[in-house]
């Protein structure tokens, strides 16, 4: 039985550099000729020279900050695709349109699933969203890569899913950690079987360790996979407590947040991608997370270099429950009722799920005409995601420039 998804994931290091700083260029040029956005930021640059990580790290760097407003100017993919249809086009809070193109394991997933262990004939609930976002395609087709049947559970509606589970006995998992918790924690409460649920890949949110303990002591062997909406699988878990293996066929690089700069090893830094994707060829592609490369090897003889996972966040933008939500989407909350004068969104996390509260600054006027509800609604709206809206008296929220604070 092969002991890697691909057979490059242990070759040599300097091979595996080797191969890619040579077919760089290309990409590169690809890139060039056929995405009108790439053809004007490499304008006047000598693609065919950029073939080592020095070169590459003089090359500018696009946002995803940013893409929100590149979108906007030039729809739907802001010229960062070829000029050809794509298989689907979602949509994640920001807005931020994602395309999918037709392909076998299109997000490179399968490395993910198979170092967590899944294999032919297992059965996989899928519990990310399959709706406007990719989450759940993006885990469906991992999964398949790896010869599971794949359950489309998507979130939520949580006696359903456990009576899937108790009636389809599914073996394995996918979706965020805490949503997994939560059908633990209902199934115990309502005496229903879970037991057979024996592994789980999760991403979306930070396994920690509370959590992680928990899923031990129910029998579940959980590995976390970093992963985004642009650029599909990044890293992903092997070991339990050695970080994470960084994926096949893309480049990685940890810079100095604000500038191109990489940083040197073991320092924090933002994670900064170029992928390989004919489809969406991302070049120095700055995700907002922060992490570091650790030193060495990982012990499962996964050769490609490892980061500690996700360390927090450059900007302000946070991911809850498994979804971004960015500065610019409470700003338009706060539009949406004049009597609120100043929004701060407040991200906790409470019995290891992530709880959202805006607090808004409202004067003593206008405060008996503000409908709470409406407010709630707006959240959802601009989000997809509930939130809790607390009124604090005009001058309580620092004038410092924060809209999201995250106290997780």
């Amino acid at each position: 039985m092969a002991e890697y998804f691909k057979p490059q994931e242990a070759i040599a290091p300097a091979e595996r550099e080797q191969q890619l700083m040579a077919a760089l260029p290309e990409q590169l040029g690809y890139a060039s000729r056929h995405c009108d956005y790439f053809a004007h930021l490499f304008e006047g640059v000598d693609l065919t020279q950029i073939n080592s990580r020095e070169a590459l790290a003089t090359l500018p760097i696009t946002r995803k900050a940013d893409l929100i407003r590149l979108q906007a100017e030039q729809p739907p993919f802001a010229g960062m695709t070829p000029d050809r249809p794509s298989g689907r086009i979602f949509q994640s809070p920001g807005p931020i349109l994602d395309p999918e193109c037709d392909g076998h394991d299109w997000w490179r997933m399968g490395q993910a699933f198979f170092a967590a262990g899944f294999r032919p004939g297992d059965i996989v609930q899928n519990c990310l969203a399959y709706h406007l976002t990719p989450g759940g395609f993006i885990m469906d087709s991992g999964a398949k890569a790896c010869g599971c049947t794949v359950i489309p559970a998507g979130p939520g509606q949580t006696e359903m899913q456990l009576a899937l589970i108790g009636s389809i006995k599914p073996n394995g998992y996918c979706g965020t950690p805490s949503f997994l918790n939560i059908l633990l924690e209902k199934g115990r409460e309502q005496g229903m079987d879970t037991s057979s649920i024996t592994k789980a890949l999760v991403s979306g949110e930070a396994l920690t360790p509370s959590l992680k303990a928990s899923f031990e002591a129910a029998d579940i062997d959980v590995k976390q996979a970093y992963v985004t909406a642009d650029l599909g699988l990044i890293a992903f878990e092997s070991v339990s407590g050695e970080g994470l293996v960084v994926a096949e066929e893309i480049i990685v690089e940890i810079v100095r947040p604000g500038t191109l700069t990489p940083v040197p090893e073991g320092e924090v830094g933002e994670v900064v991608v170029t992928s390989f994707n004919r489809d969406y060829p991302l070049v120095r592609f700055a995700t907002g997370d922060l992490s570091a490369i650790m030193p060495g090897a990982s012990p499962c003889g996964r050769s490609n270099m490892r980061i500690k996972g996700w360390l927090g966040r450059a900007d302000q933008t946070t991911k809850v429950k498994g979804l971004f939500v960015h500065p610019e989407q409470v700003e338009r909350v706060r539009a949406r009722h004049p009597g609120i004068a100043k929004v701060r969104l407040v991200v906790t996390r409470q019995q290891e799920n992530d709880v959202m509260r805006l607090l808004c600054e409202v004067d003593e006027t206008t405060r008996p005409q503000l409908d709470i509800a409406a407010v709630q609604a707006s959240i959802r709206a601009e989000t997809q995601l509930s939130g809790e809206v607390a009124l604090v008296a005009p001058g309580a929220l620092a004038d410092d420039g924060v809209v999201i604070e995250d106290q997780r």
